[in-house]
């Protein structure tokens, strides 16, 4: 791994609030102790101060809260290496083409990972768990389903909606339905979402 990634590595795993000595460092890090070492004096230089305990069952501890930046990989990621091995199946002298793709799905994987993750979130947050329950419902045996929805002037109207898809757009849980009072399909975000009842009347 490159340095700022032994770094990064190394920021992670004492964000767990315990003490690893720089032997267990070293040997995580497939790194010599001496460029340890030189990893917390670099984080030391960016602000990240990390306490050192001396003794027989010392080492190294991180005592101040620290969000790390997410790292992973994105849809654009995945798409760049699944075109990079297109060109490189063009060139004939190219003889790694099971490993990329091992890579690729390593990649994939990490990136599904990801989403799946993020969905979860979502979901956990609020009511949402119960809101896409039921649209989910709904959605699947053609049940209308009754909205109380909050309007951008902190007003409320009532709706009744045919849901049709469920979807997350900047990290927010909409429904795609038909509106029965607009007479056409909206999106509605599980936010503004007030109150919601699933209806006996069906829609084809």
């Amino acid at each position: 791994m490159s340095k700022i990634s032994n770094v990064f590595t190394m920021l992670e795993l004492l964000s767990n609030n315990r003490k690893y000595s720089i032997k267990e460092l070293s040997e995580r890090l497939e790194v010599s102790k001496r460029m340890v070492r030189l990893y917390k004096e670099e984080l030391e230089k960016a602000g990240i101060y990390i306490d050192s305990i001396k003794g027989p069952y010392g080492g190294y501890i991180l005592n101040l809260d620290f969000k790390l930046p997410t790292r992973g990989f994105s849809l654009y990621d995945v798409q760049l290496l699944e075109n990079s091995l297109k060109l490189l199946q063009k060139d004939q002298k190219f003889t790694f083409n099971q490993e990329y793709l091992n890579l690729i799905d390593k990649v994939r994987g990490v990136y599904q990972g990801s989403q799946k993750k993020n969905v979860n979130k979502l979901l956990n947050q609020g009511d949402n768990k119960g809101k896409y329950n039921l649209i989910s419902n709904a959605i699947k045996n053609k049940n209308k389903v009754w909205i109380d929805f909050l309007l951008l002037d902190g007003q409320t109207i009532e709706r009744i909606i045919h849901p049709c898809n469920l979807f997350i757009y900047n990290n927010s849980w909409y429904v795609g339905a038909f509106c029965e009072l607009r007479s056409e399909i909206r999106h509605f975000r599980f936010e503004r979402i007030v109150n919601y009842k699933l209806l006996d009347e069906t829609f084809e």
